[in-house]
């Protein structure tokens, strides 16, 4: 397999949110510190270099829809890929376009340093890689104007070492990747709570163009109770959406 293995590590409701009003209840507390510490503790389960996460998700919890300072007439940057550093986790963001507005080239979740490294297209401007260059924010292209899975993926690993990738959403990029056949397991801590909306995103989501709803079958790995009334679900992806060629 010439990528990283994939894990889709993720949150949710009971009605399958992964964002919204029920994160408020304090029924969410224990499953939040679950999810934390099945990936980032102190002995995690996964053993991953990396997570991976939308642009959206990226500005919802990072970034906080900043603008990117740019400098539209920056010298021409050389062709292809930039590896700023090596570093023994990664955040890596799906930017197509190159919109995020970074500050600096790592960033701190709980207890947990990751450089930040970005996923590009051909549809990213000039002015927007030297503005990551001079952050010292590493970058992949990955597709002239859409995102090449197979190529993205590929980088991450030869490129950065990362062996195995934690996917961490939105809905759209969960599925999206379900569907190219690119994620191998599905890790869901749910928590004891709903808020019934119909406005918030739920685990996996098509979105026109990019995926469509064709079912997907799971086979259960393992099922755990845990604190506070949550409990812990691993499945091994069983089928995918993409067709053989």
């Amino acid at each position: 397999m010439d990528r990283p293995y994939i894990f889709c590590h993720m949150m949710t409701s009971l009605d399958g949110k992964i964002m919204g009003n029920f994160m408020e209840m304090p029924e969410s507390g224990p499953a939040g510190d679950a999810f934390y510490q099945i990936a980032f503790g102190k002995e995690p389960k996964y053993q991953h270099q990396g997570w991976l996460s939308g642009r959206v998700t990226t500005d919802d919890n990072f970034t906080m829809y900043r603008k990117p300072v740019l400098e539209e007439h920056a010298p021409q940057v050389p062709e292809g890929d930039f590896v700023a550093e090596k570093a023994p986790m990664y955040y890596v963001s799906i930017d197509p376009s190159g919109r995020l507005g970074w500050e600096k080239n790592s960033l701190a979740y709980i207890d947990t340093t990751a450089h930040v490294l970005e996923v590009l297209t051909g549809q990213a401007s000039n002015a927007y890689k030297a503005f990551l260059r001079k952050l010292g924010i590493s970058y992949i292209i990955a597709g002239k104007e859409t995102l090449d899975y197979d190529e993205a993926l590929m980088k991450l690993k030869h490129l950065f070492g990362i062996e195995t990738l934690m996917l961490g959403g939105g809905g759209v990029l969960n599925w999206s990747f379900i569907q190219a056949g690119m994620c191998d397991e599905i890790s869901v801590v749910i928590a004891p709570c709903a808020d019934g909306s119909t406005k918030t995103q739920t685990l996996f989501q098509t979105k026109e163009g990019l995926s469509t709803d064709e079912p997907v079958g799971f086979t259960l790995k393992s099922a755990d109770v845990l604190t506070g009334d949550a409990v812990w679900l691993r499945y091994l992806v069983k089928s995918a959406g993409k067709k053989e060629k």
